[in-house]
């Protein structure tokens, strides 16, 4: 059985190395990790990952939605850095399971991690 593998020179990842990777605020500190990634079922990209702050002092225990254009993947780290500090964190949107039907939240978590929104995308991506 082969092992899923990310390879350094390549961009392709296997979800298996996703899941769990960490997340590193600006200044480096690692602030939690991947939980799981939502992906549109149509077109096969991500759009959010569904972060454990937990590490984060726990300051809202749970798992929160990160736009996905909102991460870069840092090599060095093999982990992904994230623009979120506590006090964004803190004042992100409410998330529910009914959360992912509503676009007008979509919006408001976008605007808040002033994330491109993935719906104004071409559609050649």
């Amino acid at each position: 059985m082969a092992t899923a593998t990310a390879h350094p020179k390549f961009n392709l990842i296997s979800s298996e190395h996703v899941v769990g990777a960490k997340i590193y605020d600006p200044g480096g500190k690692e602030i939690g990790e991947i939980d799981h990634l939502m992906i549109d079922k149509i077109s096969g990209h991500a759009r959010y990952a569904v972060v454990n702050f937990c590490g984060f002092m726990c300051l809202r225990p749970g798992h929160h939605p990160l736009p996905w254009s909102s991460l870069k993947y840092d090599r060095e780290r093999e982990g992904y850095l994230a623009n979120v500090t506590e006090q964004l964190l803190e004042a992100a949107p409410d998330f529910s399971d009914d959360s992912w039907m509503d676009r007008e939240w979509e919006m408001r978590v976008h605007r808040h991690y002033a994330a491109h929104p993935y719906w104004e995308e071409s559609a050649t991506l």
